[in-house]
Parts: structure tokens; C-alpha cells; sequence
């Protein structure tokens, strides 16, 4: 076996074991979790550092690989912060253990295209750009969490995966806060994108693909962040919105990965 294939197997094998507990039902805060999602975080981090080599890869597994691995780093963060924030490892985890998998299934594709980074501005707007997509990840997680304790608590029938989630309570405010983050680092990227074009000699906003969907992102998640508090919106309404905006940055981010590097490559 190729040696690259391997240690991407490893890496996703890495990330099975929790989202398997996670989706069993079996997942409680105790040290069993922490190191289950110790070694979740460590196989993509370790293998996307192995891979790396000092140079950005412009492939379409390794942006996977960068979305799963900053997933696990702000979700993490979010378990150490939050009191209630292990509860999405259930939906968090399988997610991530399917993106893994993808990313490991990808590997034989082609070969990675290495561009040498040579300004701040870019790499601060790479990683402002990667925690951007992580944080609306984590909240889009958030909001689908509390349709399905919603639809649970309708139909009064909770199941051992169902009790293990968020109330539905939490799972609002944990999407709100987690936009409203999201939103922040967005603006922020927004800023910085331009920085890294003027440092490069382009113009003050690129107008392609990638630029237009963060823009469009950006303006239904600050629209969703004015209305939600006045106007009391919450369920399947909500989650429809935030998944809206996750998928133009899926668009953005991933979603230029493949068509460059897999549909263009063809």
C-alpha cells in the first residue's frame, strides 16, 4: 500500500471510534470521551502536518482534511468552554468521521499541488478562513441537534441518541453564539482577503466564486443574527437558514477545491 494512502487511513481510522460511541448512544463527559476525541484530533492533525511539508496543498482531500481537523479543534474548545457542549458529539462526530472517510477515498485521485505562501496577509487570512468555516460547521451541528430534539419531543418518542443531545434550549443558544462568532470571523476574513489581494497587487475585492459566497454567507447569517431575537423564529425554520449559509461556505471553501482540483483536473 502507497504510503500517503496509509497514513490517511490511519488519520481516518483515527476519528471512527468516537463518532461509533457518539452515534451509539454511549458517549458520556468522562475520560473515555476525552481521549476518544484526543485521537480523533490528533490522527488529522499529525497527518495534515506530515503532508503539509512547509507549503499549502491545493487539493480537494486536503481541504477535507483542514475541515476536519479544525472542526475538532473548535469543537474541542467548545467542550472545554461549555458545560453542556459535549452533547454534539453525536451529531459532530459521525459528520466528521464521514468526512474522513471521504477525504481517505480521495487520496488516489491525483497528486497535490504545493503554492508557497509568501505574505502574512495570506496566511492570516487561510487560517481566519478555515476557524470561519469550522465555527458555522460546529453551529450548523448546533441547529440540527435541536430539530431533531425538537421532532423527538413532538412525537414524545426520545431514544438513547436523542437523550444524549443538547436540550433544545441549549442547542439555540449554542447556534446563536456560535454565529454570532462565526459572523465576527467572517468579517474579519472578509478584511483580511482583501489585505492579502492588495499585498499580492490585485484588486481591493476579487470578484469569484469564492469571494461572492462569503459575501452572500456573511449577509444571511447577519441577517438571521437581527431577526432571530425579534422576531422569536426557532426550529426547522432556523435550521434551514443556517444550513443555507453553511452551504454557500461548503461552496466557498470546499466546494472550489473540487472543481479545481477533481472536476477541472479531468
Amino acid at each position: 500500500m502507497n504510503q500517503h494512502i496509509l497514513f490517511s487511513l490511519i488519520a481516518s481510522i483515527c476519528v471512527v471510534p468516537a463518532a461509533y460511541v457518539a452515534l451509539a448512544g454511549k458517549m458520556t463527559p468522562g475520560i473515555r470521551f476525552r481521549g476518544l476525541l484526543g485521537l480523533a484530533l490528533m490522527g488529522p492533525l499529525i497527518w495534515l502536518a506530515v503532508r503539509s511539508g512547509g507549503a499549502w496543498q491545493t487539493d480537494f482531500d486536503t481541504a477535507i482534511w483542514i475541515t476536519v481537523a479544525a472542526t475538532l479543534v473548535s469543537f474541542t474548545a467548545m467542550v472545554i468552554m461549555a458545560r453542556e457542549g459535549w452533547r454534539l458529539a453525536p451529531v459532530v462526530m459521525p459528520y466528521m468521521a464521514i468526512l474522513a472517510i471521504t477525504a481517505f477515498l480521495w487520496e488516489s485521485t491525483g497528486s497535490a499541488e504545493a503554492l508557497p505562501i509568501n505574505s502574512n496577509w495570506v496566511v492570516f487570512h487561510i487560517l481566519v478562513s478555515v476557524l470561519t468555516y469550522a465555527v458555522v460547521t460546529l453551529a450548523a451541528s448546533a441547529a440540527c441537534a435541536g430539530f431533531i430534539q425538537e421532532r423527538a419531543l413532538k412525537n414524545k418518542h426520545p431514544t438513547d441518541f436523542t437523550r444524549q443531545l443538547p436540550s433544545v434550549s441549549d442547542c439555540n443558544q449554542f447556534q446563536f453564539k456560535l454565529l454570532a462568532l462565526g459572523e465576527l470571523i467572517l468579517g474579519v476574513g472578509l478584511m483580511t482577503g482583501i489585505a492579502a489581494s492588495l499585498s499580492q497587487g490585485g484588486p481591493v475585492f476579487q470578484l469569484d466564486h469564492k469571494s461572492i459566497l462569503a459575501v452572500a454567507a456573511f449577509v444571511i447569517i447577519g441577517g438571521l443574527l437581527v431577526a432571530q431575537p425579534k422576531s422569536g423564529v426557532r426550529g426547522h425554520q432556523v435550521m434551514r437558514v443556517i444550513l443555507s449559509a453553511y452551504l454557500l461556505l461548503t461552496l466557498a471553501y470546499p466546494g472550489v477545491k473540487f472543481v479545481t482540483s477533481v472536476l477541472l483536473a479531468v
